[in-house]
């Protein structure tokens, strides 16, 4: 719980993107928006946890977006700000049904 309130708190300062996250959200076939990604932030719960990550301590939350779809966001919470480092919509061909857990490989 401490660390999604750190993801909370870095998000309430400041939201910031990386370019593959952009590039991921503007896809020609399903373009993510930034309320849908605060929407994840704030009600999504973290289905994994990266603690040895190289661009530090991150997670992926799975949340239900306004747009009523599922959504995946990786990110890393910073002192001053949220680094999204992507979004995208998961399919049932990477993910068991709910796309809470990956399936076998």
């Amino acid at each position: 719980m401490e660390f999604r309130n750190s993801i909370r708190q870095a998000a309430k300062k400041k939201i910031i993107y990386t370019i593959h996250a952009l590039d991921e959200m503007n896809s020609e076939e399903k373009v993510i928006t930034t309320e849908e990604i605060r929407c994840v932030i704030l009600n999504g719960e973290i289905i994994e946890d990266y603690l040895d990550d190289k661009r530090g301590h991150s997670c992926l939350l799975f949340g239900i977006s306004g747009e009523d779809r599922p959504v995946h966001v990786v990110c890393a919470p910073k002192k001053d700000y949220l680094a999204i480092i992507t979004a995208y919509i998961p399919s049932l061909e990477k993910w068991e049904i709910g796309f809470k857990r990956r399936r076998p490989k």
